[in-house]
């Protein structure tokens, strides 16, 4: 389709001599402006593919993606509705948990925070907690006074393993002089991190006995929490268990976290189209580049017309020099972001290193470490998109060449 002729006339005239040197400089920006917006595009998808994925990883790592709670009141025969649910089809787990919202005080700092009945064995099986335990062994936890606390809870409360920690429940015993809270102490069996701030700074496990004592559920359960081997087939899954359950609300992983995911989903749309901006902006350069380079060529155009160049020779030779630079940027943004995107985290610990600022905290971000997921699919779609704005971008010049009139062109020389 091109031929040798075209492509040398074409590479000559990319390589601009002293006088068509500021074309030259416009078809540099322009390069460089379609390689930033193709390596920004990548980059940021990744790391809102990379945060989705941790996000989720995180949430339900800890929490199930089903639970089933009853209409009013604790779950009753909480173990045998958990082996009824255990024999679906795709279900992994069902396990009895207590969760409510308690103050825990130590060294004269209070804070709220989440406890969790759980059995230890099943806390053993959720691999992200087990995985990151730091103290006594979970297998050896059989004491109704030992606790399981986040990392970033005992370095706010100032705790160590070993030390007392105080829990004071708002739903306390009601007396002649008012509700008095309840107050009970615990003793730090083990501390756990699962990266995501909000979990290590607010959540407290307790042996599902402790936990029964204390939130006076004797004969109950708070909830059956179900984990599925796929949780985006969730809603299979629900029409399974609904009938096995009776009259139980069932409260899916999607509706709890929707603000999350949303949000996510918002910000990434949102972002993809300003920096799609770029790309096109860019692709505007290559178009009045290669017109100024049309202008000042028009005496060589004439010139190959008078020769024998056909409109078709022309068109592609101009064709073939815009579209070098939009294919070249384009390659070089991919290897840029992909690079990039791949080794982010280490980026982000050499600027902190050197800046001495934190860019990433944990407090906002709720993850401890700036995720990055590389899609081969959405690398593919930027990169061809940056490839056809640049290609789209090289036709209206082009033609231009095509139609020029040798003789309006030679008149005046």
């Amino acid at each position: 389709m091109f031929g040798a002729f075209e492509w040398m006339v074409a590479g000559r005239y990319l390589r601009a001599r002293r006088a068509e040197g500021f074309i030259s400089v416009i078809a540099g920006f322009s390069l460089f402006g379609i390689a930033l917006g193709v390596a920004t595009l990548i980059v940021v998808l990744s790391v809102m593919n990379g945060f989705r994925d941790e996000l989720l990883g995180r949430i339900l790592g800890i929490n199930g993606h089903l639970i089933v709670q009853s209409v009013s009141g604790p779950v009753r025969e909480f173990d045998d509705l958990a082996i009824r649910i255990r024999g679906v089809d795709g279900v992994i787990s069902a396990i009895p948990i207590i969760d409510g919202q308690v103050m825990a005080t130590a060294n004269g700092t209070a804070t709220g925070a989440l406890v969790r009945g759980i059995r230890m064995t099943d806390l053993a099986g959720m691999t992200l907690v087990s995985d990151s335990i730091r103290g006594t062994p979970l297998a050896d936890i059989d004491s109704d006074s030992d606790v399981v606390i986040g990392r970033a809870l005992a370095r706010r409360l100032e705790l160590r393993v070993g030390d007392s920690l105080t829990l004071i429940s708002p739903e306390g015993t009601a007396t002649p002089f008012g509700t008095v809270p309840r107050a009970r102490a615990y003793r730090v069996a083990a501390t756990f991190e699962i990266g995501m701030f909000e979990y290590d700074s607010s959540f407290i496990f307790m042996p599902f006995q402790s936990a029964q004592i204390y939130f006076r559920m004797a004969d109950g359960a708070g909830a059956i929490e179900v984990r599925i081997e796929d949780p985006d087939a969730i809603d299979a899954a629900r029409a399974a268990i609904l009938p096995l359950s009776g009259p139980m609300r069932l409260t899916d992983w999607q509706q709890v976290n929707s603000h999350y995911f949303t949000a996510l989903q918002v910000e990434r749309n949102v972002m993809f189209l300003i920096l799609t901006l770029i790309i096109l902006v860019a692709a505007f350069n290559i178009i009045s580049s290669l017109i100024m380079l049309v202008k000042d060529k028009g005496r060589d155009i004439a010139i190959l017309r008078t020769m024998g160049a056909t409109r078709g020779m022309v068109m592609r030779i101009f064709f073939i020099a815009g579209a070098s630079i939009g294919v070249i940027g384009t390659f070089l943004g991919f290897v840029l972001g992909t690079l990039f995107a791949s080794n982010i985290e280490t980026i982000r610990q050499c600027l902190e290193g050197l800046t001495g600022t934190d860019l990433f905290a944990a407090e906002i971000y709720f993850l401890s470490q700036l995720p990055a997921k590389v899609d081969p699919g959405e690398v593919a779609m930027v990169v061809l998109m940056g490839l056809g704005l640049s290609l789209l971008a090289t036709i209206y010049p082009s033609w231009r060449a095509a139609r020029l009139d040798p003789v309006e062109a030679l008149r005046y020389e």
